[in-house]
């Protein structure tokens, strides 16, 4: 099945033909996604955007910040239409008591969260929706309801029954990660030659089915100081990154590396680059962050289904503030957008 296409859905124009369904969930509610979410509403959209919210929390922060918002029931079979101003789509998930207050988290909502992500998750699976876009979640309240949760990344990727790759990107970079939200210490033993090459495979094929790009160039960093200096700093990059990258040049995947980290982000490097295959999450993120915090996205590669989110947390200090800037979201629901609409043409 096409995604987005799912049963009795027919577009009924070439408009509703051309124009995705895309799934967003707010995250925790008492942070900025619900904010982000009424922001989004205010201006028009090429797609139809569709909360996966208890429309009591989006009608509470919209009257909080003084904006003016009219939910829109779906009906998933039937064609999409772009949002206008002022409007939301919504497809109701109940939240239990109590009524989240902003900046106050509350282990009650965790289970709300989680179901939450769950529909939007199934419906982009059953063909309902075409894309998943997700507002930032607290992992640590999920957690102390009592319910483990490492992230978006990991919990897409069980109920999609994948093996996920974390990628960030901005217009200028992207940054993919051979592990994701480990502690420092239990890294170099996640590392192994079939891990890496995994990764790498995962990575290249969505390069070019997610963003269009023919044979990507992907630069890989060592895990050690100076990527080991020949082993003196380390062997991972002599005993695990270099075999794997041998292997996987000898099919054709254009790498370089291991290269260190202090040095393989200097601009004329990454600007003749598709990617940078980091080691593990804080070797690569805070550079990304640096040049591009809030117009970078966060895409979930390897999964059946389109995935992309924020690049941010849950601001629990501007939640209800009107100070959320929406930039990260916007761009999130562009590259959405836009991957959605190559998958369309893949299949047409």
């Amino acid at each position: 099945m096409t995604p987005g296409r799912g049963p009795g859905r027919q577009p009924a124009s070439r408009e509703a033909a051309l124009t995705p369904r895309i799934a967003l969930t707010p995250g925790e509610p008492a942070g900025i996604g619900p904010d982000l979410c009424v922001s989004i509403a205010q201006h028009d959209h090429p797609a139809e955007l569709v909360a996966i919210a208890d429309p009591r929390l989006l009608r509470s922060r919209a009257a909080l910040l003084g904006l003016p918002l009219t939910l829109d029931p779906i009906d998933p079979a039937a064609p999409p239409r772009p949002q206008r101003h002022g409007h939301l789509g919504v497809l109701p998930i109940t939240m239990d008591d109590p009524e989240p207050v902003p900046g106050q988290l509350q282990p009650a909502h965790a289970d709300y969260v989680l179901r939450s992500l769950a529909a939007a998750c199934d419906g982009c699976v059953n063909g309902s929706f075409d894309a998943l876009v997700t507002g930032p979640v607290h992992k640590g309240i999920i957690n102390a309801a009592g319910l483990a949760f490492t992230g978006h990344t990991e919990f897409l990727a069980e109920r999609c029954g994948a093996e996920p790759v974390m990628l960030l990107a901005t217009p200028r970079l992207r940054v993919a990660l051979a592990t994701t939200h480990l502690p420092l210490r239990q890294v170099p033993d996640a590392l192994t030659q079939d891990l890496l090459e995994r990764v790498i495979r995962t990575l290249g094929a969505d390069l070019e089915r997610r963003f269009g790009l023919c044979q990507p160039r992907i630069l890989v960093c060592g895990l050690n100081p100076h990527a080991g200096e020949g082993g003196y700093l380390g062997r991972e990059e002599i005993e695990i990154i270099t075999p794997a990258l041998h292997r996987l040049r000898s099919e054709g995947f254009d790498l370089t590396g291991p290269l260190p980290a202090d040095t393989v982000f200097i601009p004329n490097q990454v600007a003749a680059a598709d990617a940078v295959l980091a080691m593990y999450h804080d070797q690569g993120l805070p550079v990304l962050k640096a040049s591009g915090f809030g117009e970078a996205v966060n895409v979930t590669l390897g999964l059946p289904i389109i995935r992309t989110s924020v690049d941010h947390g849950t601001a629990l200090d501007l939640a209800g503030t009107g100070r959320a800037d929406p930039g990260s979201l916007e761009q999130a629901i562009a590259m959405a957008v836009a991957m959605a609409a190559r998958a369309e043409s893949r299949t047409a």
